[in-house]
C-alpha cells in the first residue's frame, strides 16, 4: 500500500495499490487507461475474435513539422515522439491518478518536504547501460539547468537534495511543498546522462523506451525500430515507426487516405469533414483539454500596455465561429485556458468575453483608440494560418488593422521563451490539462516570474505562488485557483479561444495508440490489424 500526502496540512488524501515491478497487468492497464482520452466518433473495429493484437509492421505518421533537438526539454507540437525513445517516471490516469512507469512506487513524507521513489528494475537504456537512481538525479538537475528550455523548471527547482539508497530507491527532498510534482514526473522525460549534448544537438538519443531512432533525415522526418530489450514484456508490437514530414494539409490529408500514413494528429480542422466521409479513416478527440489556442499580447508595446486595450481585444474574437469553421468543430469555445476535467473550470468564467464587437469598440474608444494597426506572429501552418486570419477578420471589424507575420514552428518556439514577441501573437499552449498551479508556474505565456507578455504583478506572483504550495484540495485551494482565473481574466495578457485536446485520424487497422498528458505518443500496445 502506497500513501501519497498532498502537503503537510492535509492528512492522508488518497492511496493507491500498486504491483511489483514488472507487473504486466498494471503495465497493460496503463495503455488502457490512457486510451479512454480519446472519445472516438467512429469506432475501429475489433481485430478477429481469438488473435489478440498482431506483431509486426511499421507505422507511419504525418506530422506537419521537423524535430527540432534543441527543444528537446520543451513541451512543443514537436513533442510527439518522446515517449518513443524516453520513458517517464510515472503517468497520470484520466482522474489525474498517478501510475507507475520507470518509479514503480512512492511515499510523501508528511510534511509534504520529500518523497521516496521505488525505481523499476531490469531497465536499460538502448545501448545496453543500466537504469539506475543516477539517471533519475541527473534528469531533475538537467531540468533545473537554466539553459534548458524547460517548462517545469520552477518545480524541478523545489528538488533540493537527494539519498540514493541503492540503485533502485531515491528519496528526492524538496525546499517547500508543492502540488504539481507528478506533473514533473510525467513530464520529465529521462534521458542518458552520457550523450546529453549529442540529444540536444540531434547527433544520438539515448533511452529507455520501446523504440530507438535509427535515422533523422532533417526535413524528411524520424525513423524508429523496436528496442528489443524493452523492460515491458512482449513490447511494443510494431517493428518500427516512421515520422513523415508533410508540411501541405492537402498532401498530408492525400497520406492518410491512400494509406501512406496510418496515424496523425496534424490535419487542420477544416479538413475533418473529409477525413469523416473516409471509410478506412477514424477521428479520435481527446477530451481532457491538453491544448488550447489563444491570442498573446506584448504588454510593453502600446497602446497594449493598456489593459482596456486587451480587453477590447478579448470582446472582439469570434471564438465560436473559431470553433466551428476553422477547429472543425473539435474543442470548447472558452475565454479561460481550463478544460472542464480541470478543477479550476467554471462556466462563468468560460462565458467571461463572449463575441461583443459593439463593446471592443466602446472599449477601445474609451481608451482614445479609433484604429489599431498591429503585428500578429503565427506558425506558418495551415491550421494556425487558419487561426490567425480569423482573428485578423474579427479585429478589423473593431477597427484593429492586424498584420500577419508568418514563422516556422522552431522560430515560434525560440521566441516565445525568448519573450521576443511582436504586439500579437496566435499560438496554442497546453499546461491547463494537469494541477492548475503548473500552467502559473510554468507555462511560458502564463509564468508568473516571466512570461511572453512581460506581464508583472505582485499581486499574481503572490497568489501563483501560494497556489503551487497549497494542497491540491480544499476550500483555499479553489480560492486561489478563483483568483489566478480573475486575474487573468482582468489582465487579459493572454486571451485564451479555444480550447482543443489533441484531434487524432488513424487508420482503423491501427489500435492501441495513446498520448499522455503532454502529448507525448506512447505505442508500447499499439498494432496494426491484418
Amino acid at each position: 500500500m502506497t500513501e501519497l500526502y498532498s502537503t503537510p496540512s492535509t492528512a492522508l488524501s488518497r492511496r493507491t495499490t500498486l504491483r511489483a515491478a514488472g507487473g504486466g497487468t498494471l503495465l497493460l492497464g496503463l495503455g488502457l487507461a490512457g486510451c479512454r482520452s480519446a472519445v472516438s466518433e467512429a469506432e475501429a473495429p475489433a481485430g478477429k475474435a481469438g488473435t489478440g493484437p498482431r506483431r509486426g509492421g511499421t507505422l507511419t505518421v504525418a506530422v506537419n513539422s521537423d524535430f527540432t533537438p534543441s527543444l528537446l526539454f520543451a513541451q512543443s507540437g514537436q513533442s510527439l515522439q518522446h515517449r518513443l525513445i524516453y520513458n517517464t517516471l510515472t503517468r497520470y490516469d484520466d482522474r489525474l491518478r498517478p501510475q507507475p512507469e520507470l518509479a514503480t512506487s512512492w511515499e510523501y513524507a508528511r510534511d509534504g518536504r520529500s518523497i521516496t521513489l521505488k525505481l523499476r528494475t531490469g531497465v536499460t537504456y538502448h545501448d545496453g547501460r543500466p537504469f539506475t537512481a543516477d539517471d533519475v538525479i541527473f534528469a531533475v538537475k538537467n531540468l533545473q539547468n537554466p539553459l534548458r528550455a524547460a517548462q517545469l523548471r520552477a518545480t524541478a527547482a523545489a528538488v533540493t537534495g537527494f539519498e540514493k539508497r541503492g540503485d533502485h530507491e531515491l528519496v528526492l527532498r524538496l525546499a517547500h511543498p508543492v502540488n504539481n510534482l507528478f506533473d514533473l514526473f510525467e513530464f520529465m522525460i529521462v534521458t542518458d546522462r552520457h550523450s546529453v549534448e549529442d540529444a540536444v544537438a540531434g547527433k544520438r538519443l539515448n533511452g529507455t523506451g520501446p523504440f530507438e531512432l535509427t535515422k533523422w533525415s532533417p526535413g524528411t522526418g524520424l525513423r524508429f525500430t523496436r528496442n528489443e530489450k524493452y523492460w515491458q514484456p512482449d513490447r511494443p508490437y510494431l517493428d518500427g515507426v516512421e515520422f513523415r514530414v508533410v508540411p501541405q494539409a492537402d498532401a498530408l490529408l492525400s497520406s492518410l487516405r491512400t494509406g501512406q500514413s496510418q496515424l496523425s494528429f496534424s490535419v487542420p480542422g477544416k479538413n475533418l469533414a473529409a477525413v469523416a466521409s473516409t471509410p478506412d479513416l477514424a477521428i479520435s478527440e481527446y477530451t481532457t483539454g491538453g491544448g488550447a489556442f489563444y491570442l498573446g499580447v506584448n504588454t510593453t508595446v502600446a497602446p497594449l500596455n493598456d489593459k482596456t486595450v486587451r480587453q477590447a481585444l478579448a470582446w472582439a474574437v469570434d471564438r465560436e465561429r473559431i470553433l466551428k469553421q476553422v477547429l472543425g468543430g473539435y474543442g470548447l469555445a472558452s475565454a479561460t485556458p481550463w478544460p472542464k476535467s480541470s478543477p479550476a473550470f467554471s462556466e462563468t468564467g468560460r462565458t467571461h468575453y463572449t463575441y461583443d464587437p459593439g463593446k471592443a469598440r466602446e472599449l477601445l474608444k474609451s481608451a482614445g483608440h479609433s484604429r489599431l494597426d498591429l503585428p500578429l506572429l503565427h506558425i506558418n501552418l495551415p491550421g494556425d494560418t487558419a487561426v490567425a486570419e480569423a482573428i485578423q477578420y474579427d479585429l478589423k471589424q473593431v477597427g484593429v488593422q492586424v498584420t500577419l507575420r508568418p514563422t516556422d514552428p522552431a522560430t515560434a518556439q525560440k521566441n516565445l521563451i525568448a519573450q521576443k514577441m511582436p504586439g500579437l501573437w496566435a499560438m496554442s499552449h497546453g499546461f491547463a490539462q494537469v494541477q492548475p498551479s503548473t500552467l502559473a508556474v510554468s507555462a511560458y505565456p502564463f509564468n508568473e516570474a516571466k512570461n511572453t507578455s512581460k506581464f508583472r504583478s505582485a499581486a499574481y506572483t503572490k497568489v501563483v505562488r501560494e497556489a503551487w504550495t497549497t494542497p491540491e484540495t480544499g476550500a483555499r485551494a479553489n480560492t486561489l485557483r478563483q483568483q489566478i482565473t480573475d486575474t487573468l481574466l482582468d489582465e487579459a495578457f493572454i486571451i485564451d479561444l479555444v480550447i482543443r485536446g489533441a484531434v487524432q485520424v488513424a487508420a482503423k487497422k491501427l489500435h492501441g495508440v495513446t498520448l499522455n498528458k503532454f502529448s507525448y505518443l506512447n505505442l508500447d500496445d499499439a498494432y496494426l490489424a491484418g
